[in-house]
């Protein structure tokens, strides 16, 4: 049972068993058809012969007005005896066949009946009267002689059709095969593929029912590529990012070995290998927040669901506050109303996060940072400004390339977090704009979002 079951796992066995047996139905089909129509048209030819057979035998008694003797008709042919006959004049039997009885062969006065004799045989009767009232004529055939031609009529017919069969079965393969050919051909370049290989595959003259599933397969295989992409953008960034503040924190480590009895001097490299501890620390996390927003797809999460954006701000804000008193900075918030948005809460919460670390991160000691979260034309809108330095038009358009850093400051950073709003705020289809602030005079980062 179960080399029949692995055998039919095969797509050319499932198209050419069904095709096999509609083809062994229909020929069966039109075989009983076959046998059903030639007998019902045998048994009206010969129903013909039968009453003609009558008619001319009443037409022969009613020229013959000797009743006195029964007459015997002579068998003049090899098939005579299946046929047979009887005339009866005043229920005397007058004359008859050499093989009908001497009892009349059917008890029906007019028309055909099919009846069985006293030697077991079905016969087929007609029955009619003669040129006279008290003549009564019968005309019988052997059911047996009818099939027996039946049988030669159906066996001219089906057995060419019987021989076909085999015919019809080794062309049905041959057609499945070929049908099938494209498929093995796919089959073969993949085989063939390296496992790195992740360009499209290209089949010549494909069939139009494999382009849906082939064109799946090189969109998947775009994905795969997309996603190995990503992970060797990430192991590269990451290796090369980490090397500075490593080796940062090696020099600080070495300089607090060799200070000795130096306190001062051990105390701020001590410092200064903590604060490089707290960069790399936000350099993985940025990185790692960046290769999951690369690897998810482009349309919103499944997990997107309605955020509040202002509740989003005041509780960064909150969590900025402490960093933004310690650098003698304003943090100032508008955001009162409710502002419903798309999108998951903590990627929200990212994207403020990283839009006023890097207001507070590059502006100067006392500036001002003004967050509004506001509705504009229906739009949620969320609006970072500065009291900055702001940035040059071509700095505003490299701002959001990977690991690019304005020249000018000593605060330190990756360049990533840019990249990651840009990348949380195409998850959700909300749109960035960078602009000078009108109102505090440096940089103005505006986020808005589909109605």
């Amino acid at each position: 049972m179960k080399p029949l079951r692995r055998r039919f796992q095969s797509l050319h066995a499932r198209l050419l068993a069904p095709l096999l047996l509609l083809v062994a139905v229909i020929w069966l089909g039109a075989a009983v058809l076959t046998l059903v129509e030639a007998r019902e048209e045998l048994d009206d030819l010969l129903d013909g012969h039968l009453a003609q057979t009558a008619a001319l035998l009443v037409v022969q008694q009613a020229s013959s007005d000797d009743h006195d003797s029964i007459k015997n008709a002579p068998s003049l042919h090899k098939y005579a005896p299946q046929v047979a006959f009887q005339i009866f004049h005043k229920d005397q039997l007058v004359m008859r066949s050499s093989n009908a009885g001497l009892v009349p062969m059917s008890p029906k006065d007019h028309g055909f009946k099919t009846v069985k004799q006293s030697d077991g045989d079905k016969w087929r009767v007609f029955s009619t009267q003669g040129a006279k009232s008290n003549v009564q004529v019968y005309v019988g055939e052997r059911v047996e002689s009818r099939n027996a031609i039946l049988w030669v009529i159906l066996e001219s017919v089906l057995v060419p059709l019987l021989y076909a069969l085999p015919l019809l079965a080794l062309g049905g393969w041959w057609a499945v095969r070929q049908g099938l050919a494209p498929f093995r051909q796919l089959s073969h370049v993949l085989s063939q593929r390296r496992p790195q290989a992740l360009k499209q595959v290209v089949l010549a003259d494909m069939p139009s029912e494999m382009r849906p599933m082939v064109e799946s397969l090189n969109d998947l295989f775009a994905r795969i590529e997309s996603m190995v992409a990503s992970e060797r953008r990430f192991t590269a960034d990451a290796a090369h990012e980490l090397r500075t503040p490593i080796a940062g924190i090696r020099a600080q480590a070495q300089v607090a070995l060799g200070a000795g009895a130096d306190v001062e001097q051990r105390q701020h490299a001590l410092h200064a290998t903590l604060a490089g501890c707290d960069r790399a620390t936000r350099l993985v996390e940025q990185l790692l927040t960046l290769a999951r927003l690369e690897a998810a797809p482009d349309a919103a999460p499944p997990s997107a669901t309605t955020v509040d954006l202002s509740a989003v701000a005041r509780r960064v804000a909150a969590d900025l506050a402490p960093t933004a008193l310690a650098r003698h900075q304003v943090l100032e918030l508008d955001a009162l109303a409710p502002c419903v948005v798309a999108g998951d809460e903590v990627l929200v919460g990212v994207l403020v996060r990283n839009l006023m670390d890097n207001a507070m991160r590059y502006s100067p000691s006392k500036a001002e940072i003004l967050v509004q979260v506001v509705t504009e034309s229906g739009h949620p809108v969320l609006r970072v400004q500065d009291s900055g330095p702001g940035m040059t038009e071509p700095e505003m358009a490299r701002l959001g390339e990977r690991f690019y850093r304005v020249l000018g400051h000593d605060q330190p950073g990756s360049g990533l977090g840019w990249s990651i709003v840009k990348r949380i705020a195409n998850l959700f289809g909300a749109q960035v704009q960078i602009s000078r602030s009108e109102r505090l005079g440096g940089l103005a980062v505006t986020v808005q979002w589909p109605v």
